[in-house]
C-alpha cells in the first residue's frame, strides 16, 4: 500500500492511498466467491452459477462493495502509519475499481493545526474588587425575614394594597365570548410582577368580593397560539386579601434563622456568604477575559466542523433552556451567527490549552480528582461518596478531569498574566 499526504490547509490534510492490484484481485475474488454461494441465478442451483454469470449479473454491487471494504481496512492503517488524529469524518473520493489494477483513493478531512509556540504570559485582564455593600446584606435579611414571614387578613378589613396576597377567581373573554380555558382560581403578591400589570392595578384598591372586568391585548408570541395578538377581558371576583407579617430583626430572629447567637452573627455569616459568591462571580469573569486575550495573542486556525459541532451544541442548549424557562426563543440566523462566534473561541481556546498543558506537563492526578469530588460535593449539597459513586461512568469521570484540568491551565494563565485591579 502506498500513501501519500498533502496539506491542503493548516487544518486539513488530504491522504492519497494506492492499494496493489494483488490485493484487488484477491478481495475480488472472495467477494465473488460470497456472492455465489447465495445467489438464486436462474437456470442454475444455489451456489452453481458460473463466475462469468454472477460477475455480469452483480458485478457492479460486488466492486463497490470491495471499494468500500478495502477504503475500511486501509484507511486506519494510513492513518496510524502517518500519526495522524483526524477531527472530522473522512470525505471519500473513490477511483473506479478494477479487479486487475491498483485501486487508489483519497481521504479528506481536519486535523489539528500546528502550534509552534503558544503566547500566554502577559495577558491583560481586570479584576474587580470585592467589597459586600450594605444595602447587599439588608436585602438578603429582608429575602430571610420574607422566608419566615406569615400571612393573614388584615384586621380591620381593608382593600388590597401593595405587598397584599390575593386570591381571586377569574374567567377570559374574548371577543364577547368565553374562552374555552373557564373560570380559574390564582393567588398574587401585588406589585412583584408576578402577574399582568392591568391586572395589579385593578386588584389594588379592591375589596374582597369586588369584582373588576380588565381589558388586556396579548403580544404576538404569547404561550397561548388562540390569543397571539388578541384583545380580551378578564373578569375577576377578589376572594381573599392577605397581608404579609415579617417578623422583627432582632436575635431571636436569627436564632430562628439557623445556628447563630445574635443578629451580628446572622449578618456575618450573610457577609462571608456573600463574599464567597462574589469570589466565584469575579472568578468566572477572569477566566473569560483570560480565554479571549489568549485567542487574541494566538490567532491560530481552526477546524471548521468542530465550531459547527460546538455551535450546534450551544444553540441546542439555549433553545432548550428558553423552552425549560417558559421563554419563546427562533433558531434564527441571528442567533446561529452568535453561537458561532462563541463557539469559535472555545474551540480555539480548546487547542491552545491542550498545547499549553502539554508544554508544560500539566496533568490531572488522583488529589486532584478527590480535591474534584470534595467542592463537588460542597456545591451539590451531597456527601463526598455519593459523588465518587455517580462519577464512576467514565464518560462523567472524564468530564469532571477535563473541568480539573481547564481550572489548573487557567490558574496558570492567571498566575503569569497581568491582572489589574478595580472598583
Amino acid at each position: 500500500m502506498q500513501v501519500s499526504v498533502e496539506k491542503l490547509s493548516p487544518v486539513v490534510v488530504e491522504f492519497s492511498v494506492e492499494v496493489p492490484a494483488d490485493k484487488v484481485k484477491v478481495e475480488v475474488e472472495k467477494a465473488v466467491a460470497a456472492v455465489t454461494r447465495t445467489a438464486r441465478v436462474r437456470g442454475y442451483r444455489p451456489g452453481k452459477a458460473p463466475k462469468q454469470v454472477v460477475m455480469h449479473l452483480y458485478g457492479p454491487r460486488i466492486h463497490a462493495d470491495v471499494a468500500q471494504r478495502l477504503v475500511d481496512e486501509t484507511l486506519d492503517q494510513a492513518i496510524a502509519e502517518q500519526s495522524v488524529q483526524p477531527l472530522s469524518k473522512p470525505a471519500i473520493a473513490p477511483a473506479e475499481l478494477t479487479p486487475d489494477q491498483p485501486f487508489s483513493y483519497k481521504a479528506r478531512f481536519e486535523v489539528r493545526p500546528d502550534v509552534a509556540e503558544v503566547k500566554f504570559e502577559g495577558l491583560e485582564v481586570k479584576k474587580k474588587k470585592i467589597k459586600i455593600e450594605d444595602a447587599a446584606v439588608d436585602a438578603e435579611l429582608e429575602r430571610l425575614r420574607r422566608e419566615h414571614s406569615t400571612l393573614q387578613a388584615p384586621d380591620p378589613e381593608r382593600p388590597a394594597k401593595k405587598g397584599d396576597s390575593v386570591a381571586v377567581t377569574f374567567r377570559l373573554e374574548v371577543a364577547g365570548v368565553p374562552h374555552a380555558s373557564g373560570e380559574q382560581s390564582i393567588t398574587t403578591e401585588l406589585g412583584n410582577g408576578e402577574t399582568m400589570k392591568e391586572i395589579e392595578e385593578a386588584l389594588t384598591g379592591a375589596g374582597v368580593g369586588d369584582t373588576r372586568d380588565v381589558e388586556v391585548s396579548f403580544p404576538p408570541n404569547h404561550p397561548a397560539q388562540d390569543l397571539r395578538g388578541k384583545t380580551g377581558t378578564f373578569k375577576l371576583t377578589v376572594k381573599e386579601i392577605k397581608e404579609r407579617i415579617l417578623p422583627s430583626l432582632d436575635d431571636e430572629f436569627a436564632k430562628d434563622c439557623g445556628e447563630y447567637e445574635n443578629l451580628d452573627g446572622l449578618k456575618k455569616s450573610i457577609v462571608d456568604r456573600l463574599e464567597k459568591v462574589a469570589k466565584q462571580r469575579q472568578s468566572e469573569q477572569v477566566a473569560e477575559q483570560l480565554v479571549v486575550e489568549l485567542c487574541k495573542s494566538n490567532p491560530i486556525p481552526v477546524p471548521p466542523s468542530l465550531v459547527e459541532q460546538q455551535a450546534s451544541a450551544t444553540e441546542r442548549e439555549l433553545l432548550q433552556s428558553a423552552r425549560r424557562a417558559g421563554q419563546r426563543l427562533d433558531a434564527t440566523p441571528d442567533l446561529r451567527a452568535r453561537v458561532r462566534a462563541d463557539a469559535e473561541i472555545k474551540v480555539r481556546a480548546g487547542l491552545l490549552m491542550a498545547e499549553i498543558a502539554k508544554i508544560k506537563a500539566i496533568k490531572v492526578d488522583n488529589d486532584d480528582i478527590e480535591k474534584g469530588y470534595g467542592e463537588l460535593a460542597e456545591q451539590t449539597g451531597k456527601n463526598v461518596a455519593k459523588v465518587k459513586a455517580e462519577y464512576r461512568d467514565p464518560k462523567k469521570r472524564e468530564m469532571l478531569i477535563a473541568m480539573i484540568l481547564e481550572d489548573k491551565i487557567l490558574d496558570l494563565l492567571e498566575n503569569a498574566a497581568k491582572v489589574t485591579e478595580e472598583d
